[in-house]
């Protein structure tokens, strides 16, 4: 049987969820600062365009929904931004705003998930995926769960 927890260990705990929620939400503050952030969902591609006489590799940032604003044509949206050639600025910059976009989304699925885990420091609701434990007075001869 589990020892019963003090109220001074679950404050504890609550205290280092917290704390640790502070500093990922400052790591995720800092990475929306340091630069352009991709949109959700966006990621760079290379493609081939043939010449008259050489094949040329080229990038885009890809959506999955047209998202970018045309350059030439007004409140026209594409699902492509051209990054042009390997190591040109717009390329370096294209894979760091990727960067972030993944990076600031893993920070705010932890930071959920921390959330998550203060909010059952002081919940007693059983949640799904959750471990629940059951006296003996809901079990059958054989130790099988009886549904009430």
């Amino acid at each position: 049987m589990p020892k019963k927890e003090s109220e001074l260990e679950r404050e504890q705990r609550a205290e280092r969820i917290q704390t640790t929620i502070a500093l990922l939400q400052a790591q995720k503050s800092e990475i929306e600062a340091s630069g352009v952030v991709a949109p959700p969902g966006c990621y760079v591609a290379r493609y081939q365009a043939k010449g008259a006489k050489h094949h040329y590799w080229y990038y885009q940032l890809k959506a999955q929904a047209a998202i970018f604003l045309k350059t030439n044509q007004e409140n026209e949206y594409s699902r492509f931004q051209h990054l042009g050639k390997a190591g040109s600025q717009a390329h370096i910059d294209g894979v760091l705003a990727v960067v972030r976009r993944v990076q600031i989304d893993e920070l705010t699925k932890a930071i959920d998930g921390l959330q998550e885990s203060w909010s059952d420091l002081y919940s007693n609701e059983e949640k799904v995926g959750h471990r629940v434990e059951y006296s003996n007075s809901h079990f059958g001869k054989n130790r099988d769960l009886v549904l009430l």
